[in-house]
């Protein structure tokens, strides 16, 4: 790897000598499972508990999971803290029936019994929080990022896998409440901070951190002021094997001696992406509490992160061209049905260089309001406020050289160039009548909501009634522009900085013999920069297929009866009616040449309205002092990502394939099922097992048909039009056949599945565990695979905790599952077995100072994707090994 300096224990050694103080002890409330059912079920007044350790957080997440009327899973803010993490994803996936991807390595989108991210909603002390596309290319997920929100800024965590009426609908899996710490909870005074050094193995560089909590109230403790602060910065590294699909070998007629329907990879690419994250977050409470009636909270949200990268891909696009496709003269080593190596000759065969430098801040704001009073059996409250995040100028600088010569391949070592000194050679690699653009997107969200609840206390068996109304809008709109004037000619004069590897992660695999010309971020902006840019002239086509535009505006109302008979059988059932009102707006050329500017009849909005009850029941039934026993069942609804369900396409113009919406989409719904048993055998012990199963109709499935579309290299590169037209369907008008995927209401699915959890501190030993299995099944109609779902999927976390020491280890596992889809155009794809290892070790020197390292993917896990069977390579991807030393204090 290119600047591969510093070694890991440098870098520690540097954070202790640059960085002292910070966190240690929390004050959590130790409540029931939601503060508002909790607050609205009972006068009593729950005594405030000190969390403090690795034992003392993980008896509290088991409190809230005991007392909780419906299945829920909970975590606390100092439990976040003790798992080896970065972000609230990595430490929530040890929870029963969640995992997480880690596309770059990070946990990002939580799955929850076996459903797809984007059908889990999330929520910051009630409310939603705004969200913007930060990847170049990427699209809009309903499912939360986490890697959003810092964990300091937390209190606790809850999943709720069964629904209650009273919460906000969206969810097929379970919806997950973020609580952020309140002042009144916490002791006056309270300050703790701490500061950081991460280091990533394979990108062989480290970044600081900090974060910072202060909270003070008055001695009548009837207004407190809580602020919390948070600066994270991490080095991203991803290497990566990717394969751009495949093509059957009797394409090739200059090449012989393998079966005619053996598969030959489109390219090999060598790809190499690298990040400095960085995100400065903060969140002030304010709470106001006059009187044991009424109060009030006010809070603030402010997020911005930058995301700028840089990504390079070498590959060999042996289907460029025809004359790429007959310089193809030798295919050979089948295995699996896939040709493993080959040879293209001089005379047409071209080797790419993508390089992509790319700018992307992303900045989120939020405000809420929350007023409740407490009568003597009737309570009111209400919530308002909204939540906005944007990127507006998404940046992404192109330029596309290309090396014309021959040179061999093998799936398993990459390009060997024939002339390995002309490959090296800067001016060897040049335009081909085109170099690159510049690209610029924006993405927008907003989310404004208000509610109202109220709740009727009774002293009979029917012990509460709750009812309300929430009103929430949501606008998301998406803008791409791409624009062309990039200046011609080689890599000699754009400017290169040396050689590298770029794939030191891949022992054996190169191109060229382990280095090739590296060209570097600032030569790829200062060269497009100092284009003559047309921007008066962006491409029509990028604009038209990718700009759109959708508002989403629910109304729902609901009733819900609380009930406890002798002590033994309490819960709830309710209904929740939703109203659903839907503007999609997007270009429509309906078959015609896209130009710019559109003209006024191709922006379109098609409108829809959806209506539909939603009851719900949890039955619990407290077998004994020690059993609990649940059953619950529920009707619920899920959207499909916004970008899905407006007129929209991202096409690949080389691979003439793409990917788009269906603004006629309307919302999975499901009938939900649980049943779960329960045993707390011992102090801070738990044996439980639960059974899922979720009926889903109205399932929406992508379905890739041929569509004429136009292509935009027709007025971008004549030159390598011409040797494009009467080759895959293109006519000179500029019209070609591609394979468009796009999302339909394909009909039904069903998941079922179980989870097994134990927890049990080993008496005063200091040593205890933590562990769970889920095994979820789930197929559509078709017999199709559920995205994102893994068959096995299970979390061990064995622990010691004595004294000032603490130590715990971490091992998550997920079998195989189907994934793809969060960059427009990705085929979906297999992801293989993934098993995350990890280990935390922390030593107070004092009650209020600690030092703790954490440690993550130990072993060095590599992200492997396949096309049906695995010889039919995707991607392998590969992020290393990532470290955090942390330096905590409290005052």
């Amino acid at each position: 790897m290119i600047h591969r300096r510093n070694l890991l224990a440098a870098s520690i050694v540097a954070a202790l000598g640059l960085y002292g103080i910070a966190h240690a002890e929390t004050n959590v409330l130790a409540e029931s499972a939601v503060e508002t059912a909790a607050d609205e079920k009972t006068t009593q007044e729950l005594e405030e508990v000190v969390v403090k350790g690795i034992r003392q957080s993980l008896k509290a997440s088991l409190d809230a999971k005991r007392e909780a009327d419906a299945v829920v899973e909970s975590i606390t803010a100092e439990d976040i803290g003790k798992f080896p993490n970065t972000n609230v994803a990595e430490a929530i996936a040890q929870v029963p029936g969640v995992t997480i991807d880690r596309r770059f390595g990070q946990g990002e989108r939580v799955s929850i019994d076996g459903t797809d991210p984007s059908l889990n909603l999330s929520f910051l002390d009630g409310h939603p929080v705004a969200q913007s596309v930060w990847l170049y290319g990427e699209q809009p997920n309903r499912g939360f990022d986490y890697t959003q929100i810092a964990s300091e800024i937390l209190g606790r965590l809850e999943i709720y896998k069964s629904p209650e009426a009273r919460l906000p609908e969206g969810s097929i899996g379970g919806t997950v409440l973020m609580h952020t710490r309140k002042p009144l909870d916490l002791e006056s005074g309270t300050m703790s901070g701490s500061v950081g050094y991460s280091y990533s193995e394979q990108g062989s560089e480290g970044k600081p951190n900090g974060s910072f909590l202060f909270s003070s109230k008055n001695a009548d403790e009837t207004f407190g002021i809580a602020v919390a602060a948070q600066h994270y910065e991490e080095q991203v590294d991803r290497q990566g094997i990717e394969i751009f699909g495949y093509a059957p070998a009797s394409r090739f007629t200059n090449a012989t001696g393998v079966p005619g329907n053996a598969q030959v990879p489109n390219s090999i690419n060598a790809a190499w992406f690298q990040q400095t994250r960085k995100r400065n977050s903060a969140v002030v409470n304010l709470q106001f509490k006059p009187t044991d009636r009424f109060e009030a909270e006010l809070s603030g949200l402010y997020i911005r992160e930058n995301y700028d990268n840089y990504n390079q891909s070498m590959y060999s696009f042996i289907t460029w061209t025809p004359a790429t496709v007959g310089a193809v003269d030798q295919l050979g080593n089948v295995r699996g049905g896939v040709v493993t190596s080959g040879h293209s000759s001089a005379d047409g065969g071209a080797v790419i260089y993508d390089n992509q430098a790319r700018e992307s801040e992303v900045t989120t704001k939020g405000v809420d309001l929350s007023l409740a009073y407490h009568g003597e059996t009737w309570d009111v409250s209400g919530q308002l406020g909204h939540s906005d995040s944007e990127n507006p100028n998404v940046s992404q600088w192109f330029i596309e050289p290309v090396y014309q010569g021959g040179f061999s391949w093998d799936i398993n070592r990459g390009i060997t160039f024939d002339n390995e000194a002309a490959a090296r050679d800067p001016a060897n690699w040049k335009d081909t009548g085109w170099l690159g653009n510049r690209g610029v997107f924006s993405s927008a969200a907003d989310d404004t909501y208000a509610q109202i609840d109220f709740s009727r206390s009774f002293n009979s068996v029917f012990n509460q009634l709750l009812f309300g109304y929430r009103h929430h809008k949501h606008d998301e709109s998406y803008a791409l522009h791409v624009y062309g004037g990039v200046r011609l000619g080689s890599l000699a004069n754009v400017g290169t900085i040396g050689y590298v590897d770029t794939m030191g992660a891949f022992n054996g695999f190169s191109y060229g013999h382990g280095h090739h010309l590296y060209v570097g971020r600032d030569n790829v902006i200062n060269w497009v920069r100092n284009s003559p840019i047309d921007y008066a002239h962006p491409d029509a086509g990028s604009t038209i297929n990718n700009t759109w535009a959708l508002t989403q505006e629910t109304d729902a109302v609901y009733g819900q009866l609380n009930f406890a008979t002798d002590g033994k059988l309490h819960g709830n059932f309710g209904v929740r009616f939703v109203n659903v009102d839907t503007d999609a707006s997007g270009y429509n050329p309906g078959g015609a040449a896209p130009v710019l500017p559109a003209p006024a009849g191709w922006w379109q909005t098609r409108s829809s309205s959806y209506n539909k009850p939603l009851p719900s029941f949890n039955l619990i039934y407290d077998a004994t002092d020690d059993v609990v026993l649940r059953f619950t069942g529920a009707k619920v609804i899920a959207w499909a990502p916004y970008n899905q369900m407006v007129n929209n396409t991202f096409l690949n113009d080389a691979t003439l394939t793409g990917a788009g919406g269906n603004a006629n989409l309307g919302p999975y719904e499901s009938n939900n099922f649980n049943v779960s048993a329960e045993w707390y055998f011992a102090d801070q012990s738990v044996l439980a097992a639960s059974v899922f199963y979720k009926r889903v109709s109205n399932y929406i499935d992508r379905i890739a048909r041929t569509e004429r579309q136009y292509n935009s290299i027709r007025d971008n590169n004549p030159t390598q039009w011409a040797t494009m037209v009467g080759f895959n369907g293109c006519t000179a008008d500029g019209f070609c056949d591609y394979s468009v995927s796009r999302p339909y209401n394909a009909g039904s699915a069903r998941i079922k599945g179980f989870t097994l959890s134990y927890q049990q501190p080993f008496g005063e030993t200091g040593f205890g565990v933590s562990t769970n299995y889920t095994f979820a099944d789930g197929e559509t109609n078709d017999g199709n695979d559920m995205p994102y779902q893994s068959r096995h999927s299970a979390a061990i976390s064995p622990y010691y905790e004595q004294g000032p020491f603490s130590a715990r280890l971490t091992y998550n596992y997920r079998s195989h599952y189907l994934a793809g889809g969060y960059v427009a155009g990705a085929a979906p794809a297999s992801v293989d077995d993934y098993a995350e290892v990890g280990a935390s070790i922390g030593w107070n020197f004092t009650e209020n100072l600690g030092l703790s390292f954490d440690a993550m993917n130990l072993t060095d896990e590599k992200y492997f994707q396949y096309l049906g069977t695995k010889e039919f390579v995707a991607g392998k991807y590969s992020t290393g090994r990532r470290y955090m030393l942390t330096l905590r204090a409290s005052f």
